[in-house]
């Protein structure tokens, strides 16, 4: 193992370097150690990402910079920093935690990221992901033009709240109505509106799918919604096993509730209005099981076609 102990002056340092009578991992002394050490634990483990992060490093650096309040876009000025002995425990307990119980990170520090805006998260929504983060960035051009013009927006299966939050910040003059049939879900989304100060804006709302929402009607409906087929649900790693299964799992196609969203968002729309929904990669099955509606597929850094978009005056009604 390589130390860098140029960069290590001070007494615990050097002790560090010299005393090995214990554990052998007090030898992981500054920050690239213990980043060598993660991203090795992580990769045989076998770990599986995707809520956040995409790789064993990746994930190994959010880790490690959340658990040392450090800033978690700033790397390399602290990757030879020393790191004393009751700050390393805490970041070998994050570790062995992430390696043992096969939790995404999300759910170990109780937070999460969608581009800027962070997000309070636990086991009762699912990790924030999604397309929606970067095609809300411009303002959901060029299918919306004039974002001050929206004044009603809709997210149906709103888990967290977060892209309520960001379609609250993108919308200037919106009032944004977040859905969810979860209990649990809804008081996390409660949470983040609250650290938002957007309880003005976002309406929480209990409903499956449109079911409690009445004659309410928008400018723009988005929807992250679970359309995971059985098949992949039967293999799903133990990372997302740990994610509500009702927010991942549709029936058999994955698309049960997809068909409840196309069959009655037409009287959920304004004139001119728009339904945007995110299928991840089942456009074929969309596409078989609709082959005859103009569906506009969007494409994201993340995936292409990934998420379907819709006029209302395309729906059935």
């Amino acid at each position: 193992m390589t130390h860098h102990p140029e960069h290590c002056d001070d007494d615990q340092c050097d002790h560090e370097h010299h005393t090995h009578d214990h554990d052998p991992r007090d030898e992981l002394v500054t920050v690239r150690d213990l980043l060598r050490y993660a991203v090795s634990q992580f990769n045989r483990a076998k770990l599986v990402f995707g809520h956040g992060t995409e790789d064993a490093f990746d994930e190994a650096v959010y880790l490690i910079l959340h658990t040392l309040h450090l800033p978690l876009d700033r790397l390399d000025p602290f990757l030879d920093a020393c790191i004393p002995s009751d700050e390393r425990a805490e970041v070998l307990a994050v570790i062995d935690e992430r390696v043992q119980s096969r939790k995404p990170a999300a759910y170990i520090t109780g937070e999460a990221w969608l581009g800027p805006y962070r997000f309070s998260v636990d086991e009762r929504v699912i990790v924030p992901r999604s397309y929606f983060g970067e095609l809300l960035q411009d303002g959901f051009a060029p299918w919306i033009q004039d974002p001050e013009e929206v004044e009603a927006a809709l997210d149906l299966c709103t888990g967290s709240g977060c892209l309520a939050i960001v379609m609250a910040h993108v919308f200037p003059n919106a009032k944004i109505d977040a859905v969810d049939l979860s209990d649990g879900a809804l008081a996390v989304a409660h949470t983040n509106v609250a650290d938002y100060g957007l309880e003005d804006r976002v309406e929480l709302i209990r409903s499956d799918v449109f079911e409690a929402l009445g004659d309410r009607s928008y400018d723009l409906i988005i929807s992250n919604p679970p359309y995971v087929t059985q098949e992949a649900m039967d293999a799903l790693p133990p990372e997302y096993r740990h994610e509500p299964e009702m927010a991942l799992g549709a029936g058999e196609d994955g698309l049960d509730v997809v068909r409840t969203i196309l069959a009655e968002a037409h009287a959920h729309l304004n004139p001119g209005g728009v339904l945007a929904v995110e299928v991840g990669h089942n456009r074929h099955l969309v596409e078989a099981a609709w082959p005859d509606l103009p569906l506009t597929w969007l494409n994201t850094a993340g995936a292409d076609e990934g998420v379907f978009l819709i006029h209302r005056e395309d729906l059935p009604h």
